[in-house]
C-alpha cells in the first residue's frame, strides 16, 4: 500500500543521495568554470615567443600550438599590461646590436612588435599598479631599473636606477597600493631590501631600514601579494618552503611565519624553490621545487589561514624544473614550464586546493617564464 509518507520519503532520498554525490565530489570539482585563454612564453632556445591556445574541455585543458612571434634576440623574461593587450619581452642575457626589449601590441588583432633599448638584461619584470613604468630585475649584477611608459604603453627612457653592489636579485613588484617595492637576494647574498616607490616619478628610496634581514638560509626569490590584508609570501630558494611577512603602514616588513615543507624529506642540496602564485580569492598558495640534481621536481601547495599563515597540503609530482608559473585569467587552472622537460603543464585548481593534471604540451626547453591572458 502506497501511503503519503511513502511518496514523500523517495524525493527525501533522492534528496539525501544527491547530497552524499556532491559531498564526495566535492574535493575535485575546478574553483569555478573555466573559459578559453592563451598563454604566451619567450623561448631563449628558439628566439621566438610560444603562443598556445587553452580550451577547456570534459577531459581536461586542450592545449593547441597558435602562431608564434619571431625575435632578433634570445628572450626569456615576460610580463603582460592588464588593461591592454601588450606584452613586454626581455632576455636573461647580455644583447649586443639590438634592443634587447620588445612591446608586443596585439591591439590591431596581430602582434606588432616595438623594440626598446634595455638598459640591462632582466629575470624579471613588473608594471607599476597604474600601469605608468616598467620594472626590471637583473640577476647577475643585482640591478634594477625603472623606465617609464608613453602614452601608447611602450618604454622610452629609464627613470630611475637601483644598485645596491648585491648580486642575485630576484624579484621587483610594487605593492598593491604601489606605495612600496622590495627586492629580495637569494643564495650567500641573503636579503630583503625595502623601498619607498614614487608612482609619479618612477623614483625609489630605501626606507630607514633597508634590509628586513629575512631568516638565515631562507632566501627569499619571487613573491605574491595577499588581496586584501597587508601580507606577502616568498618562495624560499634555499629553504624550500614559504616565507610570510607582515607589512607595516611605513612599508617595514616583519617575518611573521617560515612553513616548512611536510611529505618527502628533500635532498640536502641539488634542489630550489621557484615561482610562487596566490589565488584572487587569496585561499591557496602555490610554488615549485626544482629537482636539479635530484628526481624531486613538484609543486607545493599551501592552504592561506584566516590570519595570512599557511599551512602546507602537500606536493603535487611535475615535469622535470617547475620554473615559471602563472594562474589562468579566470583562476580555475595552474600553468608551469618544466624548464628541462620541455613542457607547458596545466592543472586544475580545485576546492580543496589540489592539483589534478588537466593538460601537457610540448615545446622547448629552457622556457622559464610565462603568462595566461
Amino acid at each position: 500500500m502506497i501511503t503519503d509518507q511513502t511518496l514523500l520519503m523517495k524525493p527525501l532520498c533522492l534528496f539525501f543521495t544527491l547530497l552524499l554525490f556532491i559531498a564526495a565530489h566535492a574535493s575535485t570539482a575546478p574553483l569555478s568554470a573555466a573559459e578559453p585563454f592563451t598563454v604566451y612564453a619567450p623561448s631563449r632556445e628558439s628566439n621566438q615567443i610560444w603562443e598556445v591556445r587553452a580550451t577547456p574541455g570534459k577531459d581536461g585543458l586542450a592545449l593547441e600550438a597558435g602562431k608564434n612571434i619571431p625575435l632578433d634576440f634570445s628572450p626569456a623574461t615576460i610580463t603582460a599590461h592588464p588593461l591592454t593587450k601588450k606584452l613586454y619581452v626581455t632576455s636573461t642575457r647580455p644583447v649586443k646590436n639590438v634592443s634587447g626589449g620588445v612591446t608586443v601590441d596585439f591591439t590591431t588583432g596581430k602582434a606588432v612588435i616595438h623594440p626598446f633599448a634595455a638598459e640591462n638584461s632582466y629575470s624579471y619584470l613588473s608594471l607599476d599598479r597604474k600601469n605608468q613604468f616598467l620594472l626590471g630585475c637583473n640577476y647577475g649584477e643585482g640591478i634594477v631599473d625603472v623606465y617609464s611608459l608613453d602614452a601608447d604603453g611602450n618604454p622610452t627612457a629609464r627613470v630611475a636606477t637601483l644598485n645596491e653592489g648585491r648580486k642575485n636579485a630576484h624579484c621587483v613588484l610594487p605593492t598593491p597600493d604601489n606605495r612600496f617595492i622590495y627586492i629580495p637576494y637569494v643564495k650567500e647574498t641573503n636579503a630583503l631590501y625595502q623601498y619607498h616607490f614614487n608612482e609619479d616619478t618612477g623614483a625609489l628610496s630605501a626606507l630607514e631600514k633597508l634590509n628586513a634581514e629575512p631568516p638565515e638560509g631562507t632566501g627569499p626569490r619571487h613573491l605574491a601579494y595577499h588581496p586584501t590584508l597587508p601580507i606577502q609570501y616568498f618562495s624560499n630558494e634555499q629553504q624550500l618552503g614559504v616565507s610570510v611577512y607582515d607589512r607595516a603602514e611605513d612599508g617595514q616588513l616583519t617575518i611573521k611565519q617560515v612553513c616548512d615543507l611536510t611529505g618527502p624529506t628533500p635532498p640536502e642540496d641539488g634542489v630550489s624553490s621557484s615561482d610562487i602564485v596566490i589565488t584572487a580569492d587569496g585561499r591557496f598558495l602555490f610554488a615549485g621545487i626544482r629537482g636539479h640534481k635530484h628526481d624531486f621536481d613538484f609543486i607545493s601547495r599551501y592552504r592561506i589561514l584566516d590570519d595570512g599563515t599557511v599551512k602546507h597540503l602537500g606536493l603535487t609530482p611535475a615535469d622535470k624544473i617547475p620554473w615559471g608559473l602563472a594562474l589562468s585569467p579566470d583562476g580555475t587552472y595552474l600553468l608551469a614550464t618544466g624548464f628541462e622537460a620541455g613542457t607547458l603543464m596545466a592543472f586544475s585548481i580545485t576546492e580543496q586546493g589540489d592539483l589534478k593534471r588537466a593538460g601537457t604540451f610540448a615545446w622547448d626547453a629552457k622556457i622559464s617564464d610565462l603568462i595566461a591572458w
